[in-house]
């Protein structure tokens, strides 16, 4: 037999090696093409409600909002646990291409009623990504690297949220329907190029079951049970649920707050809260995600409080972005938001890891994706109707509290014994 040129075997060694990092810039795009679809309609309600006048009531727009919110979270558990038994590869692709001619087809609505159900189908197809894009990149990186290359990856999202922001600006200038026409082409187009550049691991099925499962091989359902289970699991559940509510309540309402405060249009208002929000969030994943791959080498703890720095900047942020006045209370308590925000961000699955195998880690994070999303889906409605009641600040501010409680008791009782869950199970 031939040996390989010993110039191709080096140069594959290096691919291998900067493999996890591709990875990373893959799944990055398709991580902004998420939340660039999802987040336009929040900024674009001022151009489509000349053609749909359903949406110019604020609840009404609230329940196109949270549509989406309660099917992606009912499907984020059975998203993670597909994700744990098939191809996350092709988990990943099928989903860009579903939600992204969703977003096309959008473009063709002339009812409420058809922007909901489109709003439902984009729920179902966006809930399988998440799950399978971020333990795919855990499955790529350890613990040393793990919280940056997540967090890394949530920048994608950060900068869709931010793109979304400019989906009035695209709107005045050509039409609401061209922009969904646009972006829902430039997801199906990606995701077919993803096939021939992403890489997966082995499924579930084809892994070794570990020495703290029951003998033989789980079935579909098997991950929830060993998942919840675990105390320590419900600790990280109730931590990622409710910082989820003044986070989903930023993400679809604080274009609105900013237009409210500062008298704007929303033209300006979107993309001024969206570019805070992303900026300070993308400075913040970085710091966060470098500071804590570094202290977890020192202390089990590290990412625990790397995640609780970040969280508490959230605390004061959302107390002046409600009662603050002025142009610069509003966007500085947004940026210190963003920052807090994305060092809380950049930490979930790695905390996650260290206390979930690898092989459930998909199940477990669809979960967390859940409480989270249902969090969102409350949070959104809510806020809606507090828009009507011109009473938006003060609810923002209100979330302040509920935000200290679970920081205190993620603090007291969450304590992991790892860096990373896998090394119990090869021990």
């Amino acid at each position: 037999m031939k040996t390989l040129p010993a110039a191709f075997v080096v140069t594959m060694k290096r691919f291998s090696n900067l493999y996890p990092w591709i990875l990373v810039a893959l799944l990055w795009v398709v991580a902004l093409l998420n939340y660039m679809d999802r987040q336009m309609l929040s900024t674009m309600r001022p151009s489509m409600e000349v053609d749909i006048a359903e949406l110019e009531s604020a609840a009404n727009f609230g329940r196109l909002m949270a549509i989406f919110l309660w099917i992606y979270g009912f499907m984020s558990p059975v998203a993670g646990m597909i994700a744990d038994r098939l191809s996350k590869k092709w988990l990943i692709v099928a989903s860009l291409f579903v939600w992204s001619g969703v977003t096309f087809a959008m473009g063709y609505a002339t009812t409420f009623d058809q922007l909901y159900w489109l709003r439902a189908i984009m729920g179902v197809s966006e809930a399988l990504y998440i799950p399978a894009g971020l333990s795919l990149i855990a499955d790529f990186h350890s613990s040393r690297t793990r919280s940056l290359a997540v967090g890394i990856h949530m920048t994608g999202l950060y900068m869709g949220q931010a793109l979304g922001g400019f989906g009035a600006t695209i709107a005045d200038q050509f039409t609401w329907q061209q922009t969904f026409f646009v972006f829902g082409m430039a997801g199906m187009v990606y995701s077919l190029l993803l096939i021939f550049f992403l890489r997966g691991k082995k499924t579930l099925a084809e892994q070794p079951v570990a020495p703290r499962e029951v003998a033989g091989r789980p079935n579909f359902f098997g991950g929830l049970a060993f998942v919840t289970a675990n105390i320590s699991f419900w600790i990280i559940f109730l931590y990622f649920a409710v910082p989820s509510l003044p986070g989903w309540g930023v993400k679809n309402w604080l274009p609105t707050l900013f237009a409210n405060k500062l008298g704007v249009e929303m033209s300006l208002a979107g993309p001024l809260s969206t570019i805070t929000i992303a900026a300070s969030s993308f400075l913040g994943v970085i710091v966060g995600g470098t500071l804590s791959d570094r202290w977890v080498q020192k202390n089990l703890r590290g990412r625990i409080f790397t995640s609780a720095i970040g969280l508490s900047l959230t605390i004061p942020s959302l107390l002046l972005v409600g009662f603050g006045s002025s142009a610069f209370h509003v966007v500085a308590a947004a940026f210190c938001f963003g920052f807090g925000f994305g060092m809380f961000d950049a930490n979930n699955m790695p905390i996650l890891c260290q206390f979930v195998a690898s092989k459930h880690r998909a199940t477990a994070y669809g979960l967390l994706n859940m409480g989270g999303v249902f969090s969102g889906a409350f949070i959104t409605d809510w806020l809606g109707k507090s828009t009507d009641a011109g009473n938006l600040g003060r609810d923002f501010a209100l979330l302040s509290v509920v935000v200290l409680v679970v920081l205190v008791i993620q603090l007291l009782f969450l304590r992991p014994k790892v860096k990373d869950y896998d090394e119990v199970a090869k021990g």
